[in-house]
């Protein structure tokens, strides 16, 4: 039970009727978990509109409302009108689980590229340090040892708020979120205020139907972080960076290899070991030492050096810092799965033309003897990705091997044909194999010395969707399953 007028302290909101000097049973915004006594927040989406489910929310004993538009209720019932119920949703759910982040050092990370990486970096270091840390983000929430998958980057600001009160139950100290453009635009993170925000870097995404209506839009959603953080740590070789600052309220620092950076990065060399490839560099600036990550490429080190800004803040030592990082892996993302000695397999989420074309070009950079891309296209989805994911893989790999991805209500064979008809746009020699597991055979059996290999499109995830149905499929089990097959397991 929670008293009505504590919880709507912090709201600028009109009572329409009705009395606020009542106790309420649960804060609700799913219309089919209302339940006597509860207060319900109406909330419009893209599909639904939480004011038109009103009449089964009072039948079903509602005690008050949150609406923003006029609305006819019962005299027993308390309506509550106020401009933003996305934000009333967030201020209220934050006084329900009495303000957990006010007890919760909480990290949010924002951009285009890089926040689920530096996300895990950042726990692993915190973590080395001995701070218990939570997580949420784009593929799970972590909360002690428990995970729970993840619906959205960055939750409803409810389960935000809940997260939080159940990370300090389990003991955390601190929490390293994933802040999405759209959860910022939807207020999904009002109602407290980050220890510290993070910005990566910006690129044209999310924009169109149902996203952002210009690269404007996007950019200025993500600048909200900033008049919502104490300290914000900015990545200062983007182009956009000040852009970011255009209303923040916070103490700037920025990192990067720019020599004016806070944090600086220098003296970068690739790195090449049996089966893995990573990347180090010198910090200097605030901070003095070298470090290695057995992640490659430049957006390595930009994720793994703002993991370095932010936990410096936290007092940790170098040494710590220095094995967190060696260690830190992100399941999906550029994810070594170590097969041969000879040849080099990864797993990364790559799943349209930006993503995979950044991810070869940082591949060849590490001069392979073969540069091998297997990759399919989800089914029910524009088909231009489809023809550009082709024509980059033509383009940049040595060989592409095109299968299967999630078809849902489509034909295999019809997505990879499509997938074909951009590869011949390019020179790039390609197999078919509809198969995933049969594909991941063929790269593992004809790997050569010297190859690197790259499984994309799937990452994370651990399943495949035909037809509706999600049947379990995780690569990191498929290409265990081949190499005992083959007599190769290592």
């Amino acid at each position: 039970m929670r008293d009505l007028k504590q919880l709507l302290e912090g709201l600028d909101y009109k009572r329409m009727q009705g009395n606020v000097q009542m106790r309420i049973t649960e804060l609700v915004y799913d219309s089919r978990k209302a339940s006597p006594g509860c207060l319900f927040v109406c909330l419009k989406g893209a599909v639904s509109d939480g004011h038109s489910f009103l009449p089964e929310v009072i039948g079903a004993g509602a005690a008050a409302v949150v609406v923003s538009e006029d609305v006819l209720a019962p005299e027993g019932v308390t309506v509550i009108r106020t401009k933003d119920t996305r934000y009333a949703l967030a201020v209220l759910s934050a006084a329900y689980f009495d303000h957990p982040a006010k007890k919760l050092k909480v990290i949010g990370i924002t951009g285009t590229k890089g926040k689920t990486t530096t996300t895990y970096m950042v726990k692993s270091i915190l973590e080395g340090a001995g701070l218990k840390t939570g997580l949420i983000g784009t593929i799970e929430t972590v909360i002690g040892d428990e995970t729970i998958p993840s619906a959205n980057t960055t939750p409803e600001s409810y389960l935000i708020q809940q997260y939080f009160s159940r990370m300090l139950d389990a003991g955390c100290a601190c929490c390293v979120m994933e802040v999405s453009s759209q959860g910022l635009m939807m207020r999904r993170t009002a109602g407290f205020t980050f220890e510290m925000g993070i910005f990566t870097n910006i690129e044209p995404d999310h924009i169109g139907p149902n996203e952002h209506a210009s690269f404007e839009e996007y950019l200025t959603c993500k600048s909200l972080l900033f008049g919502q953080c104490r300290i914000g740590i900015l990545n200062a070789d983007d182009k956009h960076y000040r852009d970011m600052l255009q209303n923040h309220s916070c103490r700037a620092e920025t990192f990067g290899f720019s020599k004016e950076a806070d944090f600086c990065a220098s003296d970068m060399k690739l790195v090449t070991k049996p089966g893995c490839l990573g990347v180090s560099y010198r910090v200097s600036g605030r901070m003095d030492f070298s470090v290695e990550v057995d992640v490659p490429g430049r957006f390595s080190v930009y994720n793994s050096l703002a993991a370095v800004a932010i936990c410096s803040h936290f007092g940790v030592g170098t040494d710590i810092m220095k094995q967190a990082l060696l260690k830190a892996k992100t399941k999906g993302r550029i994810e070594m799965v170590k097969v041969s000695d000879e040849f080099t397999l990864m797993i990364d989420y790559a799943h349209n033309a930006m993503s995979l074309k950044s991810l070869l070009v940082t591949l060849r950079e590490y001069n392979p003897g073969r540069l091998v891309c297997l990759f399919g296209c989800g089914g029910n989805r524009a088909r231009a990705r489809r023809f550009e994911m082709g024509e980059v893989s033509g383009s940049l790999s040595d060989l592409t091997v095109i299968t299967s991805d999630n078809p849902r209500f489509e034909e295999p064979q019809a997505i990879i044909d499509d997938i074909k008809s951009g590869i011949s746009k390019t020179d790039g020699k390609y197999v078919e194999i509809i198969d995933r597991k049969e594909a991941i055979r063929y790269v593992i059996s004809h790997g050569r010395p010297g190859d690197v290999i790259v499984l994309a499109g799937k990452g994370h995830e651990d399943y495949q969707e035909i037809r509706g149905v999600k049947h379990p499929m995780d690569e990191r089990v498929l290409i265990a399953e081949v190499l005992r097959e083959l007599g190769m397991a290592v």
